[in-house]
């Protein structure tokens, strides 16, 4: 297989991944598939997405169930996409249904996940597809990453993409003149994927948001992929060699800095946004006093947040990361808008049994600037910093003057001494069991998963209880000795 061709393609296959809804990327995106169709002709160009096109913390992906970026993929005129984790896992499987079952005018492809139980796809979702360009079938598998934990809470079955797609390789490979695998698994397994599953022309990967402006060949397989939030998008020519007649690819991503918006996709996300406002204007609460939020230090929402985690999941202790707020909430009305707003990470509880050890290391490292300030990309986490901890169930006594790892004196569960060798039921959140941040929470047992429900869908049900709004201005930080003025985490 060569990489370049000096022939004229045949094809012109355009793939995008991991947009997050950067929707004014979509809509330039938009401009940049109509541009090459004019160029090449409408059967000369296929459109196609590798998924993670929705993320919930926009207005216009969170207001409609995802129905804004089907719409968007619809009027570009993308015939084929794969599932990331953003669709799967933030979207119950009615509102999937109702987003590419309903409403998509394209394929969805994804061989590697089935209903729990029956091990059957809903009609909406196929295994592969082939699609006929020209002169060319053009097989498609789509494969995810599998969360196989959280997707069963859901109601599917995410299987073992590698052997997913060997199946359907053995199956399409004499029937079609390019197979293509749409890979929303990240770079490491794509590797592994061409070097175990032969016959593969083409992987075009996504979530790990790596950007390959010149593909990568293993095993005779074209690696590409185009980075992240729409700001490049691949490009492949395909044609046939004249003398094998065997494809031969030219692969590279086009940078979408230049162009403009098209006109109707920028209208397109207008209409939703507007609608996603209207949505989200219902009121949830009413406060009499603000709550405000802080990332650096105690603060009543996040006390309030840490508080919900620990009811929600029944534990004896809450614990989250005060960088989950992006700010605090003024007196009267709180929509759902609102919520939206400041709590916009779709990440989900859990309740995980930790030691004394692990809590107190991680409530050292909260008092440390090089935590507290931590940058943190990824694992649904739509924050600026990792941030302090906000705790419930615990009073942490602690001495601002004292060295790193040792500036606190006590902590106390229920009135109680924290017990080094003992664990503890903790409510928490789904982030830290991927290691992220505050290392230690990772090391919880007996992890429980809650879903569908965000941290935000904890926020709004604790903001109706009058009871835990009176409670979370409680300080649980209690600072002592010459510094001791209030319980600030001070940065090392």
């Amino acid at each position: 297989m060569n990489q370049t061709s000096s022939t004229a393609p045949e094809l012109i296959l355009l793939h995008s991944n991991d947009i997050h809804s950067r929707l004014e990327q979509a809509a330039k995106i938009a401009a940049y598939i109509a541009e090459t169709r004019r160029a090449y002709g409408a059967e000369r160009v296929l459109a196609l997405d590798i998924g993670d096109h929705m993320d919930r913390m926009r207005v216009e992906t969170e207001g409609s169930d995802g129905l804004a970026n089907i719409a968007l993929l619809n009027a570009a005129g993308y015939e084929a996409v794969t599932l990331g984790n953003n669709e799967g896992l933030t979207m119950v499987p009615e509102q999937l249904a109702e987003a590419y079952g309903a409403s998509a005018d394209f394929q969805v492809v994804c061989a590697n996940m089935q209903e729990l139980g029956s091990g059957k796809r809903p009609d909406w979702l196929k295994a592969h597809a082939v699609i006929r360009k020209g002169r060319l079938n053009i097989g498609l598998i789509g494969a995810t990453a599998a969360f196989a934990d959280f997707y069963s809470l859901l109601g599917w079955e995410a299987s073992d993409p590698i052997a997913a797609v060997r199946e359907e390789a053995e199956r399409l490979r004499d029937k079609v003149d390019v197979l293509v695998v749409l890979s929303h698994l990240g770079l490491p397994m794509d590797r592994r994927m061409a070097r175990e599953v032969p016959g593969l022309d083409l992987i075009l990967g996504g979530h790990t948001h790596h950007l390959l402006e010149s593909p990568e060949i293993v095993n005779g397989t074209c690696i590409c992929a185009a980075g992240k939030f729409g700001e490049y998008v691949g490009r492949v020519e395909i044609g046939i060699d004249p003398v094998s007649a065997r494809p031969v690819f030219r692969c590279t991503c086009v940078p979408m800095a230049a162009y403009a918006e098209q006109p109707e996709a920028a209208e397109i996300n207008r209409g939703f946004r507007e609608a996603g406002m209207r949505r989200l204007s219902r009121v949830v609460a009413r406060l009499e006093a603000p709550l405000p939020a802080s990332a650096e230090r105690e603060s009543p929402l996040g006390n309030l947040l840490a508080a919900g985690l620990r009811r929600w999941t029944d534990a004896e202790i809450g614990i989250v990361n005060a960088g989950q707020l992006l700010g605090g909430l003024a007196a009267g009305d709180v929509t759902e808008g609102d919520i939206h707003a400041l709590c916009p990470s779709p990440i989900n509880p859990c309740r995980m049994l930790l030691s004394g050890t692990a809590i107190r290391r991680a409530l050292e490292e909260a008092l440390l600037g090089e935590y507290i300030g931590m940058a943190i990309r990824g694992f649904g986490f739509r924050g600026l910093q990792l941030g302090t901890l906000a705790v419930d169930g615990l009073v942490v006594h602690w001495n601002p003057d004292g060295p790193p790892y040792a500036k606190i004196g006590s902590v106390q569960v229920c009135g109680a001494e924290l017990e080094p060798e003992r664990t503890y039921s903790v409510g928490t959140i789904d982030m830290f069991t991927f290691g992220v941040g505050y290392e230690t929470m990772k090391s919880g047992a007996d992890i429980r998963f809650y879903l569908p429900e965000f941290i935000r869908d904890v926020l709004a049900r604790e903001l109706k209880d009058e009871g835990a709004i009176e409670d979370c201005s409680r300080r649980r930080w209690i600072a002592e000795g010459p510094s001791g003025s209030g319980p600030v985490p001070q940065a090392e």
